[in-house]
């Protein structure tokens, strides 16, 4: 069974052109075709799980040493053919005929050399995003690591006894537990202030319905600068339908690292 040709199997693995019916037929039946556009495939999948990746880190030089190898190797000699047991004279092929199986062989050459040399690309991708995973891993924080703490005091008009304590963990989590906040008809809810213009404000989330001590455990936004929304307000809200701070701050404190 003739085979395919080796570009037109790369471009179809790249998704650059689609299958002919007769290819995705002559796909099926074939094993070697099939196995190589498979083998393709799985390499252009590594490249575009990786295409996001920015300010990699250097692959280890015993990756490039085996792409280098793998470039620079020869490709493996194809052995001649068995001589062919003795037979009636025949005719020699017609010269297009010998031409277009040169063509076939250089081709079948070029996609052993083309295999290896993608294969050592791959290995590299890989080298390289799995250094950056560690990299990542290593100096992140982990899950249960408070990255900030903050310690809740009253305002004038509050009771002495309030307060609370903030933790904020590296997995974007705030735990909050307050203490004697004064009773409200409406409820408690928790904000992110700029301190520098405390107009500027980010809503976290409500408190439990509790006044003698309530905890929570809420999610801070996601994209929150904690570096200038670092003043947690603690203010008591009507059910009036408007998601805008009251304007009644009971406890105020700072985060920091």
């Amino acid at each position: 069974m003739q085979h395919l040709d080796p570009d037109r199997l790369v471009l179809l693995a790249l998704s650059e052109e689609d299958e002919q019916l007769s290819e995705a037929d002559h796909l099926v039946h074939c094993a070697a075709c099939r196995h190589e556009m498979e083998s393709l495939r799985g390499v252009a999948d590594i490249g575009s799980q990786v295409q996001d990746l920015r300010d990699l880190p250097p692959p280890p030089e015993h990756v490039w040493r085996a792409i280098e190898a793998g470039i620079a190797a020869p490709p493996a000699p194809i052995a001649p053919p068995a001589p062919a047991a003795p037979a009636a004279p025949v005719a020699p092929p017609a010269p297009v005929a010998d031409l277009t199986e040169r063509r076939q062989r250089a081709r079948r050459t070029r996609s052993r050399w083309l295999l290896p040399a993608i294969s050592a690309a791959a290995a590299a991708v890989l080298a390289v995003a799995g250094t950056l995973a560690v990299d990542r891993l290593v100096s992140r924080p982990a899950p249960g690591e408070a990255t900030a703490r903050a310690t809740l005091t009253p305002l004038e008009t509050v009771p002495p006894t309030a307060g609370g304590d903030v933790q904020v963990f590296a997995d974007g989590q705030m735990r909050i537990d307050v203490r004697d906040l004064p009773l409200t008809s409406g409820f408690h809810e928790v904000w992110l202030l700029d301190p520098d213009d405390p107009t500027k404000m980010v809503a976290v989330g409500n408190l439990p319905d509790r006044a003698d001590r309530a905890e929570a455990v809420l999610p801070v936004p996601p994209g929150t600068d904690l570096n200038r929304f670092r003043l947690v307000d603690v203010s008591d809200e009507p059910h009036d339908g408007d998601a805008t701070h009251s304007g009644r701050s009971l406890l105020r404190g700072t985060l920091t690292s």
